[in-house]
Protein backbone atom coordinates (compact mmCIF):
# COMPACT_ATOMS: atom_id res chain seq x y z
CA UNK A 1 0.00 0.00 0.00
CA UNK A 2 1.26 3.47 -0.82
CA UNK A 3 0.94 6.01 2.01
CA UNK A 4 -2.15 7.48 0.32
CA UNK A 5 -4.05 4.22 0.74
CA UNK A 6 -3.46 4.35 4.50
CA UNK A 7 -5.67 7.41 4.83
CA UNK A 8 -8.14 6.81 7.66
CA UNK A 9 -7.29 3.09 7.68
CA UNK A 10 -7.67 2.88 11.48
CA UNK A 11 -10.67 4.23 13.39
CA UNK A 12 -11.16 4.40 17.17
CA UNK A 13 -14.21 5.35 19.25
CA UNK A 14 -14.12 5.96 22.97
CA UNK A 15 -14.10 8.23 25.99
CA UNK A 16 -11.68 11.15 25.55
CA UNK A 17 -10.50 12.08 29.05
CA UNK A 18 -7.93 14.53 30.31
CA UNK A 19 -5.62 12.69 32.71
CA UNK A 20 -4.91 14.52 35.97
CA UNK A 21 -1.82 12.65 37.03
CA UNK A 22 0.13 12.91 40.28
CA UNK A 23 2.34 10.82 42.52
CA UNK A 24 0.46 10.01 45.74
CA UNK A 25 0.97 7.67 48.72
CA UNK A 26 -0.80 4.61 50.14
CA UNK A 27 -2.74 6.84 52.55
CA UNK A 28 -4.22 8.73 49.60
CA UNK A 29 -5.40 5.46 48.02
CA UNK A 30 -6.89 4.35 51.34
CA UNK A 31 -8.61 7.70 51.87
CA UNK A 32 -10.51 7.38 48.58
CA UNK A 33 -10.87 3.59 48.78
CA UNK A 34 -8.98 2.82 45.56
CA UNK A 35 -6.69 -0.10 44.69
CA UNK A 36 -3.34 0.07 42.89
CA UNK A 37 -3.45 -1.16 39.29
CA UNK A 38 -7.22 -0.85 39.09
CA UNK A 39 -9.49 1.26 36.84
CA UNK A 40 -12.95 2.35 38.03
CA UNK A 41 -15.66 4.93 37.40
CA UNK A 42 -15.87 7.79 39.90
CA UNK A 43 -18.57 7.74 42.56
CA UNK A 44 -19.69 10.58 44.81
CA UNK A 45 -16.95 9.77 47.38
CA UNK A 46 -14.20 10.22 44.76
CA UNK A 47 -15.17 13.70 43.56
CA UNK A 48 -13.07 15.72 46.09
CA UNK A 49 -10.02 13.75 44.91
CA UNK A 50 -9.74 15.65 41.61
CA UNK A 51 -9.13 18.97 43.36
CA UNK A 52 -6.74 17.34 45.80
CA UNK A 53 -4.70 15.91 42.90
CA UNK A 54 -4.82 19.22 41.05
CA UNK A 55 -3.31 20.98 44.08
CA UNK A 56 -0.25 18.69 44.17
CA UNK A 57 3.04 20.24 43.11
CA UNK A 58 3.84 17.35 40.76
CA UNK A 59 0.45 17.31 38.97
CA UNK A 60 0.39 16.91 35.18
CA UNK A 61 -2.46 17.25 32.67
CA UNK A 62 -2.13 14.80 29.78
CA UNK A 63 -4.60 13.88 27.01
CA UNK A 64 -5.88 10.42 27.89
CA UNK A 65 -8.78 8.04 27.47
CA UNK A 66 -7.93 4.44 26.65
CA UNK A 67 -8.93 4.24 22.97
CA UNK A 68 -7.62 7.72 22.24
CA UNK A 69 -4.23 6.74 23.72
CA UNK A 70 -4.06 3.65 21.49
CA UNK A 71 -5.00 5.59 18.35
CA UNK A 72 -2.47 8.34 19.10
CA UNK A 73 0.30 5.78 19.65
CA UNK A 74 -0.62 3.94 16.43
CA UNK A 75 -0.48 7.24 14.52
CA UNK A 76 2.89 8.06 16.11
CA UNK A 77 4.30 4.61 15.23
CA UNK A 78 3.01 4.80 11.65
CA UNK A 79 4.40 8.30 10.92
CA UNK A 80 1.95 8.51 8.00
CA UNK A 81 -0.19 11.67 8.33
CA UNK A 82 -3.95 11.01 8.42
CA UNK A 83 -3.72 7.24 8.88
CA UNK A 84 -6.02 7.29 11.92
CA UNK A 85 -9.25 8.88 13.07
CA UNK A 86 -11.08 8.94 16.39
CA UNK A 87 -14.53 9.85 17.74
CA UNK A 88 -15.70 10.74 21.22
CA UNK A 89 -17.40 13.51 23.18
CA UNK A 90 -15.78 16.45 25.00
CA UNK A 91 -17.12 19.62 26.64
CA UNK A 92 -16.83 23.19 25.42
CA UNK A 93 -14.19 24.23 27.94
CA UNK A 94 -10.47 24.75 28.59
CA UNK A 95 -9.82 21.01 29.05
CA UNK A 96 -11.63 20.32 25.77
CA UNK A 97 -9.46 22.86 23.93
CA UNK A 98 -6.35 21.27 25.47
CA UNK A 99 -7.50 17.86 24.25
CA UNK A 100 -8.11 19.13 20.70
CA UNK A 101 -4.53 20.44 20.55
CA UNK A 102 -3.06 17.16 21.82
CA UNK A 103 -5.14 14.82 19.66
CA UNK A 104 -5.10 16.73 16.39
CA UNK A 105 -2.54 14.42 14.75
CA UNK A 106 -4.65 11.36 15.60
CA UNK A 107 -7.56 12.70 13.52
CA UNK A 108 -9.95 13.37 16.39
CA UNK A 109 -13.52 14.25 15.41
CA UNK A 110 -15.15 15.29 18.67
CA UNK A 111 -18.79 15.74 19.42
CA UNK A 112 -18.93 18.79 21.71
CA UNK A 113 -21.56 18.75 24.43
CA UNK A 114 -23.02 22.08 25.55
CA UNK A 115 -23.82 21.15 29.13
CA UNK A 116 -21.18 18.78 30.49
CA UNK A 117 -17.51 19.51 31.21
CA UNK A 118 -14.79 17.51 29.44
CA UNK A 119 -14.22 14.17 31.18
CA UNK A 120 -11.23 13.71 33.45
CA UNK A 121 -9.35 10.72 34.78
CA UNK A 122 -7.57 10.81 38.12
CA UNK A 123 -4.27 9.00 37.70
CA UNK A 124 -2.90 8.16 41.14
CA UNK A 125 0.67 6.89 40.99
CA UNK A 126 2.22 4.87 43.81
CA UNK A 127 5.60 3.25 43.15
CA UNK A 128 5.17 3.61 39.38
CA UNK A 129 1.89 1.65 39.46
CA UNK A 130 -1.20 3.59 38.40
CA UNK A 131 -4.76 3.55 39.74
CA UNK A 132 -7.38 5.19 37.50
CA UNK A 133 -10.65 6.84 38.52
CA UNK A 134 -12.62 8.19 35.54
CA UNK A 135 -15.16 10.97 35.81
CA UNK A 136 -16.68 10.65 32.34
CA UNK A 137 -18.82 13.83 32.31
CA UNK A 138 -19.04 14.89 28.64
CA UNK A 139 -17.51 11.59 27.42
CA UNK A 140 -20.69 9.95 28.73
CA UNK A 141 -22.81 12.10 26.37
CA UNK A 142 -21.67 10.47 23.14
CA UNK A 143 -24.69 9.35 21.10
CA UNK A 144 -25.09 7.24 17.98
CA UNK A 145 -26.73 10.29 16.30
CA UNK A 146 -23.26 11.84 16.11
CA UNK A 147 -21.88 8.66 14.56
CA UNK A 148 -24.68 8.59 11.96
CA UNK A 149 -23.92 12.10 10.66
CA UNK A 150 -22.66 11.69 7.07
CA UNK A 151 -19.25 13.28 7.75
CA UNK A 152 -18.66 10.89 10.67
CA UNK A 153 -20.09 7.75 9.12
CA UNK A 154 -17.72 8.48 6.21
CA UNK A 155 -14.84 7.79 8.64
CA UNK A 156 -16.37 4.38 9.39
CA UNK A 157 -16.78 3.67 5.66
CA UNK A 158 -13.20 4.69 4.92
CA UNK A 159 -11.60 2.66 7.72
CA UNK A 160 -10.46 -0.95 7.35
CA UNK A 161 -9.64 -1.55 11.02
CA UNK A 162 -11.80 -0.41 13.94
CA UNK A 163 -10.76 -0.46 17.59
CA UNK A 164 -12.96 0.30 20.61
CA UNK A 165 -11.91 -0.20 24.23
CA UNK A 166 -14.43 -1.89 26.53
CA UNK A 167 -14.84 1.36 28.48
CA UNK A 168 -17.11 2.67 25.70
CA UNK A 169 -19.64 -0.09 26.53
CA UNK A 170 -20.74 2.04 29.50
CA UNK A 171 -21.48 5.00 27.20
CA UNK A 172 -22.87 4.01 23.81
CA UNK A 173 -23.35 0.28 23.21
CA UNK A 174 -25.61 1.12 20.24
CA UNK A 175 -22.75 3.01 18.54
CA UNK A 176 -20.54 -0.05 19.06
CA UNK A 177 -23.24 -2.29 17.60
CA UNK A 178 -23.62 -0.11 14.48
CA UNK A 179 -19.89 -0.15 13.80
CA UNK A 180 -19.49 -3.85 14.66
CA UNK A 181 -22.30 -4.87 12.29
CA UNK A 182 -20.80 -2.69 9.54
CA UNK A 183 -17.40 -4.39 10.06
CA UNK A 184 -18.96 -7.87 9.88
CA UNK A 185 -20.94 -7.01 6.74
CA UNK A 186 -17.91 -5.56 4.93
CA UNK A 187 -15.21 -7.97 6.20
CA UNK A 188 -13.37 -5.24 8.09
CA UNK A 189 -11.34 -6.03 11.19
CA UNK A 190 -13.16 -5.15 14.42
CA UNK A 191 -11.24 -5.13 17.71
CA UNK A 192 -12.08 -4.65 21.37
CA UNK A 193 -10.40 -4.59 24.76
CA UNK A 194 -11.64 -6.13 28.01
CA UNK A 195 -10.37 -2.84 29.55
CA UNK A 196 -11.14 -3.36 33.27
CA UNK A 197 -12.46 -5.94 35.72
CA UNK A 198 -15.59 -3.83 36.35
CA UNK A 199 -16.48 -3.93 32.64
CA UNK A 200 -16.26 -7.74 32.65
CA UNK A 201 -18.35 -7.92 35.83
CA UNK A 202 -20.98 -5.21 35.61
CA UNK A 203 -21.32 -4.61 31.87
CA UNK A 204 -21.33 -8.26 30.93
CA UNK A 205 -24.57 -8.05 28.90
CA UNK A 206 -23.31 -5.21 26.70
CA UNK A 207 -19.94 -6.99 26.40
CA UNK A 208 -21.63 -10.28 25.38
CA UNK A 209 -23.47 -8.48 22.59
CA UNK A 210 -20.33 -6.86 21.17
CA UNK A 211 -17.76 -9.65 21.54
CA UNK A 212 -19.08 -11.98 18.81
CA UNK A 213 -18.06 -9.26 16.34
CA UNK A 214 -14.52 -8.92 17.70
CA UNK A 215 -11.76 -10.33 15.49
CA UNK A 216 -9.14 -9.33 18.07
CA UNK A 217 -9.65 -9.11 21.81
CA UNK A 218 -7.00 -7.48 23.98
CA UNK A 219 -6.75 -7.47 27.77
CA UNK A 220 -4.45 -7.98 30.72
CA UNK A 221 -4.25 -10.98 33.05
CA UNK A 222 -6.47 -9.47 35.78
CA UNK A 223 -9.21 -8.63 33.29
CA UNK A 224 -8.92 -12.06 31.66
CA UNK A 225 -9.28 -13.79 35.04
CA UNK A 226 -12.31 -11.70 35.94
CA UNK A 227 -13.82 -12.48 32.52
CA UNK A 228 -13.29 -16.22 33.18
CA UNK A 229 -14.61 -16.06 36.77
CA UNK A 230 -17.83 -14.31 35.71
CA UNK A 231 -18.40 -17.17 33.25
CA UNK A 232 -17.60 -19.88 35.76
CA UNK A 233 -14.61 -21.18 33.78
CA UNK A 234 -12.82 -22.54 36.86
CA UNK A 235 -9.34 -21.57 35.68
CA UNK A 236 -6.86 -18.79 36.44
CA UNK A 237 -4.47 -19.91 33.71
CA UNK A 238 -4.04 -17.00 31.30
CA UNK A 239 -3.18 -19.26 28.35
CA UNK A 240 -6.30 -21.39 28.83
CA UNK A 241 -8.47 -18.29 29.22
CA UNK A 242 -7.01 -16.66 26.07
CA UNK A 243 -7.75 -19.82 24.12
CA UNK A 244 -11.32 -20.02 25.42
CA UNK A 245 -11.95 -16.35 24.57
CA UNK A 246 -10.64 -16.91 21.04
CA UNK A 247 -13.06 -19.83 20.63
CA UNK A 248 -16.22 -18.00 21.76
CA UNK A 249 -18.88 -17.72 19.00
CA UNK A 250 -18.23 -15.27 16.17
CA UNK A 251 -20.75 -13.19 14.22
CA UNK A 252 -18.82 -13.41 10.96
CA UNK A 253 -16.58 -16.13 9.63
CA UNK A 254 -14.34 -13.85 7.55
CA UNK A 255 -11.60 -13.68 10.22
CA UNK A 256 -10.77 -16.08 13.02
CA UNK A 257 -10.55 -14.44 16.44
CA UNK A 258 -7.15 -13.77 17.97
CA UNK A 259 -6.86 -13.04 21.70
CA UNK A 260 -3.90 -11.08 23.05
CA UNK A 261 -3.36 -10.96 26.82
CA UNK A 262 -0.57 -8.97 28.48
CA UNK A 263 0.81 -9.89 31.91
CA UNK A 264 2.92 -6.92 33.03
CA UNK A 265 6.56 -8.06 32.92
CA UNK A 266 5.56 -11.69 32.19
CA UNK A 267 5.23 -12.91 28.58
CA UNK A 268 2.42 -11.78 26.27
CA UNK A 269 -0.05 -14.58 25.52
CA UNK A 270 -1.52 -14.88 22.01
CA UNK A 271 -4.25 -17.42 21.23
CA UNK A 272 -4.72 -17.94 17.52
CA UNK A 273 -6.37 -20.78 15.61
CA UNK A 274 -6.52 -23.16 18.58
CA UNK A 275 -2.86 -22.62 19.53
CA UNK A 276 -1.18 -20.46 22.14
CA UNK A 277 2.12 -18.63 21.67
CA UNK A 278 3.95 -16.56 24.27
CA UNK A 279 6.25 -13.61 23.62
CA UNK A 280 8.68 -12.19 26.19
CA UNK A 281 8.39 -8.46 26.89
CA UNK A 282 11.29 -6.00 26.97
CA UNK A 283 12.36 -5.92 30.61
CA UNK A 284 12.99 -2.53 32.12
CA UNK A 285 15.18 -1.86 35.16
CA UNK A 286 12.97 -0.60 38.02
CA UNK A 287 14.77 2.75 38.21
CA UNK A 288 13.77 3.54 34.62
CA UNK A 289 10.04 3.03 35.29
CA UNK A 290 8.21 6.35 35.51
CA UNK A 291 4.63 5.07 35.55
CA UNK A 292 2.48 2.36 33.98
CA UNK A 293 -0.27 4.82 32.95
CA UNK A 294 -1.08 4.15 29.28
CA UNK A 295 1.14 1.04 29.00
CA UNK A 296 -1.69 -1.27 27.94
CA UNK A 297 -3.09 1.35 25.58
CA UNK A 298 0.35 1.89 24.02
CA UNK A 299 0.76 -1.87 23.64
CA UNK A 300 -2.45 -1.96 21.58
CA UNK A 301 -1.39 1.14 19.60
CA UNK A 302 1.94 -0.45 18.67
CA UNK A 303 0.17 -3.68 17.70
CA UNK A 304 -2.35 -1.86 15.50
CA UNK A 305 0.37 0.16 13.77
CA UNK A 306 1.75 -3.06 12.26
CA UNK A 307 -1.57 -4.86 11.84
CA UNK A 308 -2.89 -2.17 9.49
CA UNK A 309 0.25 -2.74 7.40
CA UNK A 310 -0.66 -6.44 7.26
CA UNK A 311 2.47 -7.49 9.16
CA UNK A 312 2.70 -10.85 10.96
CA UNK A 313 1.41 -11.33 14.52
CA UNK A 314 5.02 -11.66 15.70
CA UNK A 315 5.81 -8.22 14.26
CA UNK A 316 2.62 -6.76 15.76
CA UNK A 317 3.60 -8.03 19.23
CA UNK A 318 7.18 -6.78 18.80
CA UNK A 319 5.90 -3.27 17.99
CA UNK A 320 3.39 -3.50 20.84
CA UNK A 321 6.12 -4.30 23.35
CA UNK A 322 8.32 -1.54 21.95
CA UNK A 323 5.56 1.08 22.32
CA UNK A 324 4.63 -0.02 25.86
CA UNK A 325 8.31 0.11 26.83
CA UNK A 326 8.60 3.72 25.58
CA UNK A 327 5.44 4.83 27.42
CA UNK A 328 6.35 3.40 30.85
CA UNK A 329 9.56 5.43 30.82
CA UNK A 330 7.52 8.64 30.51
CA UNK A 331 4.71 10.29 32.42
CA UNK A 332 1.30 9.24 31.07
CA UNK A 333 0.72 8.29 27.45
CA UNK A 334 3.37 10.55 25.90
CA UNK A 335 6.19 9.79 23.48
CA UNK A 336 9.24 11.36 21.81
CA UNK A 337 8.87 13.07 18.45
CA UNK A 338 9.64 9.95 16.41
CA UNK A 339 9.71 6.24 17.18
CA UNK A 340 12.96 4.31 17.04
CA UNK A 341 11.42 1.04 15.87
CA UNK A 342 12.60 -0.94 12.88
Amino acid sequence: MGSGSYEGVLLGMGNPLLDISAVVDEAFLAKYDIKPGNAILAEEKHLPMYNELASKANVEYIAGGSTQNSIRVAQWMLQIPGATSYMGCIGKDKFGEEMKKDAQAAGAHYYEDDNAPTGTCAVCIVGGERSLVANLSAANCYRSEHLKRPENWALVEKSKYIYIAGFFLTVSPDSIQLVAEHAAATNKVFMMNLSAPFICEFFRDAQEKALPYADYIFGNETEARTFAKVRGWETENTEEIALKISQLPKASGAHKRITVITQGCDPVVVADDGKVKTFPVILLPKEKLVDTNGAGDAFVGGFLSQLVQEKSIDECVRAACYAANVIIQRSGCTYPEKPDFN
